[in-house]
């Protein structure tokens, strides 16, 4: 049973129409009172709250509600009914414990996206799938591993994929966010439509409109076609918002509209397009810690982790490395054309035991290196050890210049220099080394002024 706590009629019987249509089972109460005496005879799947009532608008009384629900019942979903002006009141909300938070005016989709994202979360429990069973229900042919951890995130996935809630995928670099994002997508109901990837880390504060929402020509002086934007492609399908902790608080605001109401508007045009895209994010940032500095929005948090995926370091998942390193090698055979290529056992023990900081990147990187330079068949400690020996990242303990030697600016220099020296000047191999992006790494080298003869990758 559906619960929706609002004291508009309206706004109550527009809801319980929707959802009866969809076949759920629905009540609904216009005051905090009547939910309180409602689920003391029933305990509900999924509450959907109004947070003002009668002429307050402090929300005080729906959060008090709120509270209430979560003490008593602190695993059944929370759905919050807001508008734009009272948006900080929902993220009060979300802070107290509410699952999500729509709109008014809402859009009928999202409302029904949302309350069977959280249902059939809230609701499976099966005993854990084995990687073969979950082989045979959903498409992961691209993602190595039969860790637990991984097995988990597998099923959370699979049982998502179907909806069109937000997810937001979190993780260190080169753990694999992109393959994951295109699980997700592969497994939705639009996988037959557009994947648009998208480096918010590569797109300058300048762009961030035209390149997002697109440009009409004239719209500003290098204008002279017009240009679709990220969203437009997307549409129908779902996009893939890479290094969103990248953004800066004026692009946060912009990309915050579109997520929030479906709307944009092209640049040079007054006209408002709406849109209809999946999206899913991704970072390697700590996002809570950048809401506490207040370097990223709050609110925006809230509207793009529905759902949230923290997939684990490759050192976290020992086990899975082996499966990795063969399914390396057995694409390496024919792109090399060396066919009897193999690991020796005592090497494949030596790279489960590596930290790995570079995680599946690095350890791919590692594999193809070691397989271009050794001319064996069978791979060895030493084969590896060589060529992990010449990586800028190197294991064990760092050795770093005692406190008051160097300013962190005089650090990031010179390792910026040591990168692109090492790396010959090739910008994308110095930045994944740095664990920057291109644009990022550009940006340095202009700031500190660093001279460089760039080489093609």
């Amino acid at each position: 049973m559906i619960l929706i706590i609002d004291d508009d009629i309206a706004v109550r019987t527009s809801l319980v129409l929707l959802l009866e249509s969809e076949g759920y089972q629905v009540s609904a109460a216009a005051s905090p009172a009547e939910a309180v005496g409602v689920m003391k005879k029933a305990v509900p799947d999924l509450v959907i709250l109004d947070l003002n009532f009668s002429n307050d608008t402090s929300g005080q009384e729906g959060l008090e509600l709120l509270g209430k629900i979560r003490e008593n019942h602190s695993s059944v979903p929370v759905i919050l009914i807001t508008g734009w002006g009272s948006i900080q009141l929902a993220v009060q909300g979300m802070k107290a414990g509410a699952n999500d938070f729509i709109n008014k005016p809402w859009d009928n989709g999202y409302v029904l996206s949302t309350v069977k994202t959280l249902l059939d979360l809230n609701g499976n429990k099966a005993a854990h799938q084995t990687r073969k069973q979950l082989d045979k229900t959903y498409n992961f042919q691209h993602i190595i591993g039969e860790d637990p951890k991984m097995l988990d995130i597998l099923e959370t996935i699979g049982r998502v994929a179907a909806t069109d809630a937000s997810i937001l995928i979190m993780g260190e670099s080169g753990t694999g966010k992109e393959l994951i994002a295109e699980a997700i997508h592969q497994n939705s109901n639009r996988r037959n439509k557009p994947f648009i990837k998208v480096n918010l880390g590569g797109i300058s504060t300048s762009l961030f409109e035209s390149e997002m929402f697109g440009h009409m020509r004239g719209a500003f002086t290098d204008a002279r076609f017009d240009r679709v934007g990220r969203f437009e492609m997307a549409n129908k399908g779902t996009i893939f918002l890479d290094e969103i902790g990248e953004l800066d608080a004026g692009s946060q605001v912009k990309l915050l509209r579109v997520l929030q109401d479906r709307t944009y508007e092209v640049l040079g045009s007054s006209r408002t397009k709406t849109v209809d895209t999946r999206v899913v994010s991704a970072t390697n940032k700590n996002l809570n810690e950048m809401v506490n500095r207040s370097t990223f929005r709050e609110d925006l948090l809230y509207r793009i982790n529905l759902i949230t995926i923290h997939l684990p370091a490759l050192r976290e998942r020992p086990k899975d490395i082996p499966l990795l390193v063969n399914f390396f090698i057995n694409n390496l055979k024919e792109i090399y054309n060396r066919p009897k290529l193999s690991v020796s056992v005592s090497a494949m023990k030596w790279l489960t035991q590596l930290p790995l900081p570079g995680n599946i990147r690095q350890l791919k990187n590692l594999v193809e290196r070691s397989i271009l330079v050794s001319k064996n068949d069978e791979l060895t400690i030493d084969d590896f050890s060589i060529q992990l020996d010449l990586s800028p990242v190197k294991t064990g303990a760092m050795q770093l210049p005692g406190v008051g030697t160097l300013t962190l600016e005089q650090v990031e220099i010179e390792m910026i220099k040591r990168a692109m020296e090492f790396h010959k000047n090739r910008i994308s191999k110095a930045s994944a080394s740095l664990g920057l992006t291109r644009s990022a790494l550009y940006r340095r080298l202009e700031k500190y002024q660093i001279p460089y003869d760039e080489t093609e990758d």
